[in-house]
């Protein structure tokens, strides 16, 4: 069965402690935590303290995705944090295999996050020491945006190029039930999806609709 990992970013930032806990009793499988620093993308969201600060209320996985100019720097305060994968950008990093070692000998599981316009090539080389991919299927930056088509396609590709290995394929963006379903067929092993989760407040039956 497909994963699901609820975005905090559309959630009520307010009581984020209240929200934790509800989707974790909803029946969600990791918690996805968008970092953004208003450079790699045009938007900023929150930081080490926070997750920090919300991590005694789950013992659900947290997916920390750093959509921000200088991962490297903040490795470590998102380990000392409690982050359990720490996935980074493709296109913000100069080394990627050197970055992906970096988390790994943390301890943490490293992912590797493709933007819509980038060839899924530059993971060829990195697979083995990946634990998981992102498919980004809108344009990273901000919550609510459609779902890009082709992301079904690109979805199938990696699915080829991971064959055997433990590698999670995750997909972001533009997530309901009907994408959900053509992702999943596509390949997807994780949904992360926050509108669709969070809306009209019953998250456990919106958790349940994206399962397929």
């Amino acid at each position: 069965m497909v994963l699901i990992a609820p975005s905090l970013l559309a959630s009520d930032f307010s009581k984020l402690k209240e929200e934790v806990m509800a989707i974790d009793k909803a029946g969600a499988d990791m918690i996805h935590l968008d970092i953004m620093d208003g450079h790699f993308v045009p938007n900023l969201t929150f930081g080490a303290s926070i997750v920090r600060a919300i991590r005694p209320y789950t013992k659900l996985p947290f997916d920390v995705h750093l959509m921000v100019q200088n991962p490297s720097e903040m490795i470590r305060p998102f380990y000392e944090a409690g982050a359990d994968i720490i996935t980074v950008h493709t296109e913000s990093v100069r080394h990627l295999d050197g970055i992906l070692s970096e988390i790994k000998n943390t301890g943490l599981k490293a992912g590797v996050a493709l933007n819509p316009a980038t060839n899924e090539d530059v993971l060829k080389y990195v697979l083995d020491k990946t634990d998981l991919v992102l498919v980004m299927s809108v344009n990273p930056g901000f919550g609510g945006q459609s779902f890009i088509p082709s992301s079904i396609d690109k979805i199938a590709r990696i699915k080829k190029m991971i064959g055997n290995r433990s590698v999670l394929l995750e997909v972001d963006g533009g997530i309901n039930p009907l994408t959900a379903a053509e992702c999943v067929a596509a390949g997807a092993d994780v949904l992360v999806a926050g509108t669709a989760v969070f809306k009209g407040g019953n998250y456990a039956e919106n958790i349940k609709a994206l399962r397929v």
